[in-house]
């Protein structure tokens, strides 16, 4: 007697189906927090200090996006 090949085997999936008479969809597992119910607050001062040496790393890191963004300094 021949035996089955692999591909001749149902999947899970359609072995799923077969036991529960209709098509199963797996979409995977839920989020683990539901973002639409978050409430984002903004509770930052009107104006924010900020140092020289902060202003010159950011222009080291991100200087030619900004200038790609914004345009050169002038």
């Amino acid at each position: 007697m021949p035996r089955a090949r692999r591909n001749d085997l149902p999947t899970l999936s359609g072995q799923l189906e077969t036991l529960l008479g209709k098509q199963w969809r797996f979409d995977g597992r839920p989020p683990k927090y539901d973002l639409s119910v978050w409430i984002v607050t903004d509770d930052w001062p009107k104006h924010v200090p900020v140092s020289e040496v902060e202003v010159d790393a950011f222009a080291a890191w991100f200087g030619d996006l900004f200038d790609e963004m914004f345009g050169p300094c002038s």
